[in-house]
């Protein structure tokens, strides 16, 4: 009778484990508290000197990205959690995953250059990569660009509104990171 109780208990307790774990989630459940830093690799066009910029998540401090008027860049976004890229989780899931970059107080240029893999099926690229053309980096005080990382909307579009590139209807932010930016 006791190995039975003890048994019951046991097969009780190790079911409720196992029911309650993570692994279960879809490959596209990807939450803010997943991804701990923005990183943007910077590629100087014409001298091909790459700089790296890091946002970490939730940070008061926000990386200045130095650009110079009249100049072309090649942009890279690398997803984090710790140690851990995330990228690679958010191309896996292309189809509920979207980038939408906010220039404030800069004029820049932006075009989406992402190849086939992070090429959502409706055609609209992420904006995992990116070519920036820099009018005037500094057409304001306190320029800064906010990137923000949006999970299972309606529907997207690539178009620029104003110095905003992209939009969403509906859907969730999964990051936000925001860069200063000078010349």
């Amino acid at each position: 009778m006791k190995i039975s109780k003890y048994f019951t208990l046991f097969l009780t307790i190790a079911i409720f484990l196992f029911a309650c774990s993570r692994a279960d989630e879809d490959l596209d459940v990807l939450s803010q508290e997943d991804i701990s830093n923005i990183i943007l690799n910077i590629k100087d066009d014409a001298t091909g000197i790459v700089q790296t910029y890091n946002y970490t998540m939730n940070s008061t401090t926000h990386p200045v990205i130095k650009l110079t008027d009249g100049k072309s860049y090649t942009v890279e976004i690398v997803f984090l959690n710790g140690n851990e890229d995330e990228t690679e989780s958010i191309i896996a899931a292309k189809d509920e995953h979207f980038l939408i970059f906010e220039f404030h107080g800069s004029q820049i240029d932006l075009t989406r250059i992402d190849d086939e893999h992070s090429t959502r099926t409706d055609g609209n690229k992420l904006g995992l990569q990116t070519k920036w053309q820099v009018l005037k980096a500094e057409n304001s005080a306190n320029p800064e660009l906010v990137v923000k990382l949006i999970h299972d909307a309606v529907s997207v579009s690539e178009q620029q509104t104003g110095t905003v590139f992209g939009s969403a209807i509906g859907g969730e932010t999964d990051a936000v990171a925001t860069f200063g930016v000078k010349n």
